[in-house]
């Protein structure tokens, strides 16, 4: 969590600067990327809630949402990311939602896609989305992996 820190504190900076608010969705980080930001004293400023959307159950419970292939599309994919954080955003009211989808490991998920592959959008004034691939299995390392890529766009897309 030590190294997800200085990430989430230039987020949260510019968050604070701006007045805006943010609502994380994230499945396979498991919630890192919420406790990075909340491990930051001020969050109550910036961040309204999160969820953690690991399963089709959590999906429907906590978002309102379909199965992805209802909407015609898949989870881990950046469209799916970016249909997730918009939803968040929407639901929560927030100026910006970050979303990830993806397989920590040690194996692949069901949509066929390898360990470590995930897929994060940022939505906001302005919404980004990337893929990242680590190439390996080992599960701890691709949560913190995936969460550090979340910050890191986060942080990127706020400072437009």
């Amino acid at each position: 969590m030590q190294d997800l820190i200085p990430r989430a504190e230039k987020a949260a900076e510019l968050l604070k600067a701006r007045k805006e608010t943010i609502v994380i969705a994230e499945s396979s980080t498991g919630g890192l990327i919420s406790a990075a930001l909340l491990a930051l004293p001020g969050a109550s400023a910036y961040f309204l809630g999160g969820a953690v959307v690991y399963t089709h159950v959590a999906r429907r419970a906590l978002m309102d949402m379909p199965n992805p292939s209802e909407l015609g599309m898949r989870a881990s994919t950046e469209a799916y990311a970016l249909h997730l954080a918009r939803t968040a955003r929407q639901r929560f009211d927030a100026s910006w939602a970050v979303a990830e989808t993806g397989a920590s490991g040690p194996t692949g998920n069901r949509y066929g896609d390898a360990a470590g592959h995930t897929c994060i959008a940022v939505v906001g004034a302005t919404e980004r989305s990337i893929t990242l691939e680590t190439g390996h299995g080992d599960r701890t390392a691709n949560m913190r992996a995936f969460s550090s890529a979340a910050l890191d766009l986060l942080a990127k897309a706020l400072a437009q």
